[in-house]
């Protein structure tokens, strides 16, 4: 029954004086222990100085005792109630749980003026817990740089740096580099001279070897932070860290050595065989990793351009689904910029994205708007709650956004031909940005902005002038020597527009020395190449239905940029002429032979550059046949090719024959 008395006064303990109360078993005579207990309501202590004096007892009340060489105490003529190891489990049960409650503690507060006068309080503390005083009182300071001088000025603080001052070679290895991480958050001269006792200290300990797998970590990041990613002491401490067992390592041990590698990503290909060992191991931990470690991981996989560990990648975003809530604004960016860079997304994590920025969407940060908006435009991916939440964003909150962060914005809308319901207020606030904002947008940025724009029929009348004249396009070119082939093609389809679509432009042109010849860019950014195997499927079908090769041209360059996957031409009474007449040629026929890259990944939703460029064929005269890849997948047989082929080149209303 005292038993379960005891544990449950100390469970309910609030403050930590037990440790004054410690100090006065130390000192008084064993007679006086159960006045010293009762007065703290807790039943024993441990000594946090080496030769403990173990205090037992049992039903105190009504009981004699008797102490042998000061260890074990029991009642006089009965046995201990319990072996010594028993004991020895329970009080470092006992001190875990007193610790933990000791950093919770510290962790709560706020301004160092509380974390002293907390610690105050308490008579007797293991410089572990006095470091982690400390490291809290830089930590809420770190902001300003230094500490206020009237905590310099205050004794506790002093007592708590000639604590670690004094002698710092009997400090405990965590003790140790605690405190020296502690200051490495502040630069004050105030702790200077103690900052570089305790960095020699930590210099002559790993020069010895004598620094465990923890304080290892702890003291590179501390280095690090202190001197750069340039000390050398860092490859020092790498070496020792590859020597030990990775089996050994906590989730947080096994992050921090991924930023410790970090720092020095040029590195990397020497370190690769023990990043490729890191790599493996990791993926036995992922699901112990908290939403920040798992954003830490990702973003030093990206640090390092470890593409080769794209199995671990894959099975962080599949951990990453149950914890994207928990995710700060900037570790949830982290996590999405990973996926970004290494082409990867999760159908999972995508539906738990949409359900989150469409909940948030008024209270996130702009920058992982952006971050969104860019995942699903790098993968294609048409996610409507995403972006009509970030259209709402946009425009309930216009004056949040940069000139970048609305170029992210804006851009994917058009990549992916798409219109939110609120369409007319989303770009009549962007209308206003822009003629409030303009000089403030980089010009490769505008530039990529307004052609957004103009591929979901959006069109920048109003600014066309000025991305035409000769400021603008110096501006643009900047010091380099000619303009890049993506900003011209870019200039010139906008400059297309505005002849096919905008017939009431009337402003400058664009220069013919800044049009290009054609679309295709090497990074497809105009046209998308078709798709070979689907090209050839369509081939030879039409072979079957016109009879010969003769009958049709492929990659037709137009006069206007475009290439036409497969040209035919019809004379006046709509028979087909071969692709070598240009005489007597009434009508073309432009097939778009459409494979799945054209499209919005896993929908039959077109990208803008796509339906601007039929849009634009047809403007232009053409007879606009799709060709689409979910279509052509359906058919069986060659037959069926070939008369899927001629219900769409020679319907009633074409007016073909063959």
């Amino acid at each position: 029954m005292a038993l379960v008395t005891l544990r449950r006064n100390l469970c309910h303990l609030s403050d930590f004086r037990i440790h004054g109360a410690l100090a006065a078993l130390k000192t008084q005579h064993v007679n006086h222990v159960h006045r010293t207990v009762k007065e703290h309501l807790c039943p024993w202590f441990w000594s946090l100085q080496p030769g403990p004096i173990r205090v037992r007892f049992h039903h105190a009340h009504c009981k004699k005792f008797h102490s042998e060489n000061g260890n074990d105490l029991h009642p006089v003529g009965e046995p201990g109630f319990s072996q010594v190891h028993n004991w020895d489990r329970f009080e470092h049960n006992v001190k875990n749980v007193e610790e933990q409650m000791f950093y919770r503690k510290i962790n709560s507060f706020t301004s160092s003026g509380e974390v002293l006068r907390f610690i105050s309080t308490l008579e007797t503390l293991p410089d572990t817990m006095m470091a982690e005083a400390l490291r809290r009182i830089c930590e809420v300071e770190k902001k300003n740089q230094r500490l206020p001088k009237e905590i310099l000025e205050s004794s506790a603080f002093q007592a708590l740096c000639d604590r670690f001052g004094r002698d710092p070679s009997n400090l405990s290895n965590a003790g140790l580099v605690t405190a020296f991480q502690a200051l490495t958050l502040l630069y004050g001269d105030a702790q200077s001279q103690l900052l570089m006792n305790l960095e020699a200290e930590c210099q002559h300990r790993l020069e010895r070897g004598g620094l465990d797998r923890h304080s290892l970590c702890i003291l590179g990041e501390s280095l690090i932070k202190l001197h750069g990613p340039g000390c050398s002491t860092l490859d020092l401490i790498i070496y020792q860290l590859q020597g030990e067992s990775l089996e050994t390592f906590t989730p947080e041990d096994i992050v921090t050595l991924y930023r410790l590698l970090q720092a020095s990503p040029e590195k990397a290909d020497q370190q690769q065989r023990f990043l490729n060992k890191i790599n493996h191991f990791s993926l036995s931990l992922v699901s112990n990793l908290s939403p920040k470690l798992m954003s830490q991981m990702l973003t030093a996989l990206v640090v390092l351009d470890q593409t080769q560990a794209l199995p671990l990648v894959i099975k962080l975003s599949k951990y990453a689904v149950r914890h994207i809530a928990r995710f700060t604004s900037e570790e949830l960016r982290k996590v999405l910029e990973a996926f970004i860079y290494f082409g990867h997304s999760d159908r999972f994590f995508t539906e738990t994205l949409e359900q989150h920025v469409a909940s948030l969407c008024l209270t996130l940060d702009p920058e992982l708007l952006s971050r969104a908006m860019e995942y699903c435009s790098r993968k294609r991916i048409l996610s409507e709650p995403i972006f009509n939440a970030v259209a709402e964003a946009f425009v309930c909150q216009t004056e949040k956004f940069s000139p970048s962060q609305t170029a992210e914005l804006i851009e994917p809308f058009g990549k992916l031909n798409y219109l939110p319901p609120n369409a007319s207020a989303l770009f009549r606030k962007l209308e206003n940005m822009l003629l409030t904002h303009f000089n403030h947008f980089p010009p490769k940025t505008l530039l990529k902005l307004l052609h957004s724009c103009s591929l979901i029929e959006r069109h920048p009348v109003n600014f066309m002038a000025k991305i035409f004249s000769p400021y603008f396009l110096q501006q643009l070119q900047g010091e380099e020597s000619y303009l890049d082939r993506l900003s011209l093609a870019q200039l010139t389809q906008l400059f297309l527009t505005s002849i096919l679509e905008c017939p009431f432009y009337k402003g400058p042109k664009l220069l013919p020395k800044f049009q290009v010849k054609s679309f295709l860019t090497p990074c497809s950014s105009l046209e998308t190449p078709m798709d070979f195997h689907l090209y050839k499927s369509v081939m030879i079908g039409l072979i079957d239905l016109l009879g010969a090769r003769l009958y049709f041209a492929s990659k037709v360059l137009t006069p206007y940029c475009y290439t036409i996957d497969v040209e035919i031409k019809l004379d006046e009474d709509g028979f087909v002429l071969p692709f070598t007449i240009d005489e007597d040629v009434h009508k073309r026929v432009a097939l778009c032979i459409d494979g799945p890259k054209r499209f919005c990944l896993n929908s039959k939703h077109l990208l803008g550059k796509e339906a601007t460029k039929q849009r634009h064929l047809h403007l232009l005269g053409y007879q606009v046949v799709q060709i689409p890849y979910y279509e052509i997948e359906m058919l069986k047989s060659r037959l069926e090719l070939v008369d899927y082929l001629q219900g769409k080149l020679f319907s009633q209303n074409s007016g073909g024959h063959w």
